[in-house]
């Protein structure tokens, strides 16, 4: 049973109903460590149901985990909101794209690769290159090729951009850098050389057929953003450009977005994620509300302190988020 607002604002804290109560967008969301930001997030998306300033049919709440992205329903339904869609970026693309495939593409839809290593293997004969296919050397070359298809680089540029971009591979051979990159270059333009000839795509190929649908038909475009009117993006902090780019065509001119992340935790850069989209966010919407959870929730004072203490020899804490304080008791002192 869907509970009221006041019931849903309850088990706050000041600055998590601060979040909460912050019902329209943009907003903006600076949220720690252990600071409770699925709560809060989850909970101003409950509350501005309960007090009818957004339709929970129509929001899309996105994440970057399966797993994340399920907590977020579990905790929805226990507000009393059951009908949020919350999904990962691909997830969310891949669905929309299965969807309109017949009307966009015409056929039938591609099969979807769950993992590279397979062809990325037979890539490395089809390109008659001397790399050993160990497990290691499969996810350094994958990695490589989601990092460059993120930021839409093609096999043909993928050496230049991977020089410019300080990139370094490791793999079981005693080539220079430049020749590994090389050789991966060669290896990624057989992989998509292969796809193609399987009629299969991977999860960044539903991210970019996504993007150039949305682009390119207006029609869809127009229906997609019918059907979400209202985002909330958590660990926001680690969108990739590509993401990004897909975010802005299902939003539109709209103003009606809530981001929540932490610079000082992005953790996947290397795999082209970009801190700039959350500490930038003001700039793109001067109007956006602007909150920070600084309150610690998961860890002792010890831990949370020295945290706090690196962050400021590495100077981070200006821009990439306030000091945290910690809500629990006294611990042990960490060990190094």
């Amino acid at each position: 049973m869907a509970l009221n607002s006041e019931e849903i604002l309850a088990s706050l804290d000041d600055e998590q109903r601060a979040v909460a109560l912050a019902s329209r967008g943009p907003v903006c969301v600076i949220a720690g460590a252990g600071t409770g930001k699925t709560r809060a997030i989850t909970h101003r998306i409950a509350y501005a149901a309960a007090i009818g300033t957004m339709d929970p049919s129509k929001v899309l709440a996105l994440t970057f985990t399966a797993r994340a992205a399920g907590e977020m329903r579990a905790r929805l339904r226990v507000l009393g909101i059951a009908n949020v869609a919350a999904r990962t970026f691909h997830s969310a693309a891949l669905k929309q794209l299965l969807y309109f495939w017949p009307y966009a593409f015409g056929g039938q839809f591609p099969k979807l690769l769950t993992t590279k290593s397979g062809f990325i293997g037979q890539a490395i004969t089809r390109a008659e290159l001397a790399i050993p296919a160990q497990v290691n050397s499969l996810r350094e070359i994958a990695g490589e090729i989601e990092w460059a298809k993120v930021l839409e680089i093609s096999p043909d540029n993928y050496q230049e951009q991977a020089i410019a971009n300080s990139r370094s591979v490791r793999l079981p051979n005693n080539k220079s850098q430049n020749e590994n990159l090389a050789m991966i270059s060669q290896v990624y333009e057989a992989y998509e050389s292969l796809k193609r000839q399987e009629r299969c795509l991977d999860f960044e190929d539903a991210l970019l057929l996504t993007v150039g649908m949305l682009e390119e038909d207006r029609a869809v475009r127009e229906r997609v953003r019918d059907q979400y009117r209202y985002f909330t993006v958590d660990e926001y902090q680690d969108v990739s450009p590509l993401q990004q780019r897909l975010l802005n065509l299902w939003l539109g001119n709209r103003e009606e977005i809530c981001v929540v992340g932490d610079a000082a935790q992005t953790i996947y850069s290397f795999a082209g994620a970009s801190s700039n989209f959350l500490l930038n966010f003001k700039n793109r919407f001067p109007n956006a509300q602007s909150f920070r959870l600084s309150r610690g929730y998961r860890s002792t004072p010890e831990i949370i302190n020295t945290a706090n203490q690196i962050l400021r020899t590495a100077n981070l804490v200006s821009d990439h988020g306030s000091e945290l304080q910690s809500a629990n008791t006294h611990g042990d002192k960490p060990l190094v």
